[in-house]
């Protein structure tokens, strides 16, 4: 364990069964595919907090009391930081990484994504290094080889890495995913490490920059092998790894149903009032505009 991402402080057993993970956690790849889909289906992407104007911190202990005791979701930050606890914990070797967002565009955004590079217990013997990806909410389900072309295929959504050069000439590599049958360019990262203190940055950065896609609309999202699911303010998106979408409004009053039920986000009484009137309070400036 490292005193970078303090695995120590981690109850791994209760992670672990809130996660549904029930394999025995060692720093294998075999484990780390399983901890990997355990961790992305186990536990949601959603901006609750940033809505209802509540700090994020990125302790350790603050976050296995939101995600694994209360079944809260989580932004990308807290997704990488409890993740490389856990892995810390096990004994893989974790170095943060962050990322730009792309969704097919080639504009120049923040460093805001967060993603790990981990070392198994075969690293040493085969050289072969991991990118996990667990906090992009429409991310891979599997770990893919830090390799260029290397592909991750969990079913029937594939992913793959693509090495290249920044701008200055050092490396970045892209992460690509196809997306209405075309392979589209999700995000480019470097292998600059990183640490909780970049990504308890970026989580403010999120949280309340005027230009923040988050800021000012509910987003969840999760993923699932055969679906994934959007929710951006009061609309819910189901979409198949064929290309398949649908749509449906969801009433402000149904959305913390529609996040338990669909998400796995379980709000208490407190967050679930102050979201429904956060959503029916911009509906109302939306109708007045």
């Amino acid at each position: 364990m490292t005193e970078i991402w303090h695995g120590e402080q981690l109850d791994l057993d209760a992670y672990l069964a809130k996660i549904g993970f029930t394999g025995e956690p060692e720093p294998t790849v075999e484990a780390l595919a399983a901890l990997h889909a355990a961790h992305v289906g186990g536990i949601g992407f959603e901006n609750v907090d940033m809505l209802l104007k509540r700090p994020y911190r990125l302790g350790v202990e603050d976050l296995q009391d939101k995600l694994v005791r209360r079944s809260r979701g989580a932004t990308c930050s807290e997704h990488t930081t409890l993740f490389a606890a856990a892995l810390d914990r096990i004994g893989f070797g974790v170095t943060g990484l962050s990322g730009r967002i792309l969704m097919g565009s080639t504009k120049i955004r923040p460093a805001t994504h967060g993603l790990l590079r981990v070392e198994t217990a075969e690293t040493a013997d085969t050289g072969r290094v991991w990118a996990c990806d667990v906090g992009f909410g429409g991310g891979p389900l599997a770990p893919i080889e830090l390799a260029d072309g290397a592909e991750a295929s969990p079913g029937v959504w594939r992913y793959r890495l693509a090495r290249g050069r920044t701008e200055l000439g050092g490396e970045r590599w892209t992460l690509s995913s196809v997306r209405d049958g075309a392979w589209i360019d999700v995000h480019a990262f470097t292998l600059d490490p990183r640490y909780p203190a970049d990504y308890q940055l970026t989580s403010h950065f999120i949280a309340t920059h005027p230009k923040s896609p988050f800021a000012g609309r509910l987003f969840a999202q999760r993923m699932l092998p055969e679906s994934l699911l959007i929710l951006d303010d009061t609309r819910l998106t189901v979409n198949t790894p064929e290309g398949v979408r649908e749509e449906r409004a969801i009433e402000p009053r149904e959305l913390p149903a529609t996040l338990a039920d669909s998400f796995g986000v379980a709000l208490d009484a407190d967050e679930a009032a102050g979201l429904v009137a956060f959503l029916e309070a911009k509906r109302e400036q939306d109708s007045a505009a």
